[in-house]
């Protein structure tokens, strides 16, 4: 069996092993999306005995931070797009934790936390503290500051693009 290492792109440019490792390594795109599924991870596992996930207590604390905000303003706060964000909110409708209504512009959506979500979410804050901390703790206080620094530079690349 031969193993090819080497792909002729159409520019006639060739794409090998080489380079595939230098984008493995020096890749934003794909380390932030692969240390994102870690954290995801790690979130999931903690938030399994809370009975959420850990991109529902985000949203959630999101909703509950924004007040009542408009589907648009909260895609805005949470850098997502509209539809993404209409279709986690789905199951946390579904779930009696967030409910929607129009806006004050009847264009608009509006979405507000539940008492039901509140209690969820203050169910889930010890285990967000748990597994906050232990990435603080693996990572050190002066690592984990310069990367909060660092995302936060990131999400404001966003906002200019």
């Amino acid at each position: 069996m031969r193993v090819y290492t080497r792909i002729m792109l159409r520019s006639d440019r060739t794409f090998d092993l080489v380079t595939c490792a230098r984008i493995g390594a020096n890749c934003t795109h794909f380390n932030l999306r692969k240390a994102s599924r870690v954290v995801s991870q790690l979130f999931d596992e903690v938030f399994r005995d809370a009975g959420i996930r850990g991109t529902q207590f985000g949203l959630l604390a999101g909703i509950y931070w924004s007040g009542t905000a408009t589907l648009t303003q909260l895609a805005r706060l949470l850098a997502t797009d509209r539809t993404t964000l209409t279709r986690n909110l789905s199951l946390l409708r579904a779930h009696g934790l967030v409910v929607t209504a129009r806006g004050r512009d009847r264009r608009a959506r509006a979405v507000a936390i539940t008492p039901r979500g509140r209690r969820a979410l203050a169910r889930a804050l010890p285990y967000w503290e748990k597994a906050q901390s232990r990435i603080v703790r693996r990572l050190g206080l002066k690592q984990w500051r310069k990367l909060m620094e660092a995302l936060g530079a990131i999400v404001r690349l966003g906002a200019s693009i």
